[in-house]
């Protein structure tokens, strides 16, 4: 498998188990009476399932996005890496000649 797509679905599943612990910890402290909502629907499981879902995408994103913007901080620190900069070549240019003292 590339190195890329195993970066990929190991984050995102690290974010699916942050939305597995960030559901539970709302189940448990029953906010906004949401143990009682689930608890008492027919469809509550259908609901538990949407929810994490739902927030295992968001936690998933952003749990890639940090670990995409922190593998910059891995290198060796010696700086900016690649080629040779370009060099800025100065180009003289004659400005237009003015006629006249009016200026035209």
């Amino acid at each position: 498998m590339p190195t890329l797509v195993r970066f990929y679905i190991k984050h995102c599943l690290i974010g699916f188990g942050i939305s597995a612990l960030f559901v539970g910890g709302l189940l448990y402290y029953n906010v906004l009476n949401l143990w009682h909502l689930i608890s008492s629907s027919d469809i509550g499981l259908m609901a538990l399932v949407v929810f994490w879902v739902l927030n295992g995408i968001v936690f998933a994103g952003a749990q890639l996005a940090v670990a995409v913007m922190s593998l910059a901080d891995e290198g060796d620190g010696d700086g900016p890496r690649g080629g040779t900069p370009e060099r800025l070549v100065p180009i003289r240019q004659e400005a237009p000649a003015r006629g006249g003292p009016s200026g035209r």
